[in-house]
């Protein structure tokens, strides 16, 4: 697989239900990558971390509402999928509104 110049190309990727998807992915370190599909469950995983991660302090807070916004990368790294967190329009990399009152 070749990378064109902003160090991206698209891959297969195997979702859980055996389904194939196409998707963009950065390159991270050096290494050829094979057209074989690469498992998704990697970048659920992380998904899911971080939306613990998020979730359990703002529930201890305990806000009327909670608006959280982020950018994820999905990169190759040793020849795995990886999810990177990315700046979106800001300068975070996460934006939380918390919302009290009635």
């Amino acid at each position: 697989m070749e990378f064109n110049e902003i160090r991206t190309a698209t891959i297969p990727v195997q979702l859980e239900d055996g389904s194939i998807v196409r998707i963009e992915v950065s390159k991270t370190g050096r290494e050829d990558i094979a057209l074989d599909p690469k498992p998704f469950k990697q970048v659920t995983d992380a998904l899911e971390g971080i939306v613990n991660a998020i979730a359990v302090p703002i529930g201890k807070v305990n806000p009327r509402k909670a608006t959280v916004k982020f950018g994820m990368e999905i990169a190759i790294e040793s020849g795995q999928l990886t999810a990177v967190l990315v700046k979106g329009t800001s300068k975070a990399n996460l934006e939380i509104t918390l919302e009290w009152g009635s």
